[in-house]
């Protein structure tokens, strides 16, 4: 009750609609993000605290516009479009989903790049290549690149950065990883791809 009262409270003042269902009908996400690289910001809807990464969505009727999470986009089912199509609560959840990867993608290169800049590494410069080209990193420049974000002590997440595991010489450098830099690299690999790792021999650091 209290949570609808704060979503009431909210909304209805910057719509038409005098009722929640009809003012959610008014709102759509405008395609602007906005990552403030730390969960510092509270969406503008719900209140919630705690939120790095904002969508805008705003009001056909009155202009009026709001700064939430995608949780609330989808939780009150307000539009969300491509190509003029209005999306399906699946589609729309692939679409929010794809964006905030693509800001997840934008936070490692500007890691990387911070990295680069304090370092006159060519390894550093072609993993950053290598990640602008190909949106991923193999298994070696990952585990350097995490391993000297740590050491400069640059912000960042591990599990933002994608590491490629599809090529036999990629799932080989895993296999013959130092533990040392296995370590840093672990906390990067999504679940099926430490199954790979153990199956190639590999114990997880934390063992």
């Amino acid at each position: 009750m209290y949570y609808s009262v704060r979503v009431r409270n909210n909304i209805l003042p910057l719509s038409v609609g005098s009722t929640l269902p009809d003012a959610f009908e008014e709102w759509s996400f405008t395609e602007l993000t906005e990552d403030h690289e730390t969960p510092k910001e509270v969406c503008q809807l719900c209140d919630k605290e705690g939120l790095r990464y904002y969508f805008q969505v705003a009001n056909v009727l009155t202009g009026e516009k709001l700064w939430v999470g995608s949780h609330c986009i989808l939780q009150f089912g307000l539009s969300v479009f491509e190509d003029g199509r209005r999306l399906s609560p699946k589609e729309a959840k692939k679409k929010l989903d794809r964006l905030t990867s693509q800001m997840h993608l934008e936070s490692t290169i500007r890691s990387l790049e911070k990295l680069a800049a304090k370092e006159n590494d060519l390894r550093l410069s072609g993993a950053l290549s290598y990640l602008r080209f190909n949106k991923k990193l193999t298994p070696k420049y990952a585990a350097m690149v995490l391993w000297r974000l740590k050491e400069r002590g640059i912000d960042h997440c591990p599990s933002f950065f994608n590491v490629s595991l599809r090529r036999s010489d990629h799932k080989e450098a895993l296999r013959a990883m130092k533990p040392r830099m296995l370590a840093y690299l672990w906390p990067a690999l999504t679940a099926s791809q430490r199954k790979v790792a153990q199956s190639l021999g590999r114990v997880p650091p934390d063992s």
